[in-house]
């Protein structure tokens, strides 16, 4: 059961505001989709090099978008936008910016296409997909085969989970033995399903249990985990790096990444399959090009390139 949460302290809720954050593999529930934009937190870093540039449409892959998605001109995607350095909010408050955000809109860009970007609750975004609110899901979705059954995935990038804590580690946390300790995640996440069978391990061998602090949003994760409120939070590898620069030497990474597994966009089953190619053929021309790598250097996660995109990859 979710626990209460504290009100946010001003000084830390500034912080907070350059901290935010969404969970690497992500397990979702198809029911109840969200109705409208969620507006969160916005966190105040991004690339110095200012908006990124666009490149032109590419005919080859005009081609391969399926004509209605065409003269629509517009892909309506759903995204989280508490998930720095993936998708978070503008100083603005208001524009969706991360290095998700720059990839797929340079995907749509040579699909000859623009991206409509809708805040959403993480757990709603999948079901949102289904039903035809969104024509794609980019989030920091972990593809693996839970997701594959019922939706399309293409690939793009690929990351771990990994574990943070107040700096000096005063809650003696463990990611060998966290049981008895408070840790944070974001909910509907592959990490709250790795706490989940952590604590499981904990109860069997008569110790007490995991406290899994769940919240809707990472970067309420993420400030219950820097107030020292929980012990550590668990959050997918880029997070956890962006959130440890972000939070000026009061937060730590506890560990190295781990569970490793590709990122996907997510798009429906049915009818999906024409505009997933064209899709991961985009990535793919970026990839052959160097802006692919260009955009994740700009936002300090290079490290999680793949070298090839692919419409359901086995995961």
């Amino acid at each position: 059961m979710r626990r209460m949460r504290p009100a946010v302290a001003p000084a830390l809720a500034l912080l907070v505001l350059s901290v935010a954050g969404c969970g690497s593999s992500k397990s979702d529930s198809t029911d109840n989709a969200g109705s409208g934009a969620q507006p969160t937190a916005s966190a105040t870093a991004s690339p110095s090099s200012g908006p990124m540039a666009l490149p032109s449409a590419d005919a080859a892959l005009v081609a391969e978008v399926p004509s209605s998605v065409a003269k629509a001109g517009t892909l309506h995607v759903g995204t989280d936008t508490s998930y720095a350095p993936s998708e978070f909010l503008g100083t603005d408050g208001k524009t969706p910016q991360g290095f998700d955000i720059d990839l797929f809109s340079a995907v749509a860009a040579e699909l000859g296409l623009k991206a409509d970007y809708v805040s959403a609750p993480f757990d709603n975004i999948i079901p949102g997909v289904l039903s035809g609110k969104y024509d794609v899901g980019v989030s920091s979705f972990t593809i693996n085969a839970d997701r594959l059954k019922k939706a399309t995935m293409v690939s793009y990038f690929t990351a771990g989970m990994q574990w943070a804590t107040r700096s000096g580690n005063p809650g003696a946390v463990s990611l060998d033995d966290a049981c008895g300790k408070h840790i944070a995640v974001q909910t509907a996440t592959t990490e709250a399903d790795d706490l989940t069978a952590r604590s499981k391990k904990c109860t069997s061998a008569g110790k007490k249990a995991i406290t899994i602090d769940q919240f809707q949003n990472q970067d309420e994760a993420t400030a219950a985990a820097v107030s020292g409120k929980d012990d550590a939070m668990s959050a997918d590898s880029p997070v956890i790096a962006y959130a440890v620069k972000q939070a000026g030497g009061r937060l730590s990474a506890l560990g190295d990444a781990f569970g490793t597994a590709p990122y996907g966009y997510v798009l429906k089953l049915d009818s999906a399959s024409r505009l997933a190619k064209a899709i991961s053929d985009a990535v793919n021309d970026l990839m052959a090009n160097g802006q692919y790598q260009q955009i994740l250097d700009r936002w300090g996660v290079g490290a999680g390139a793949i070298t090839k995109s692919a419409v359901n990859p086995t995961p």
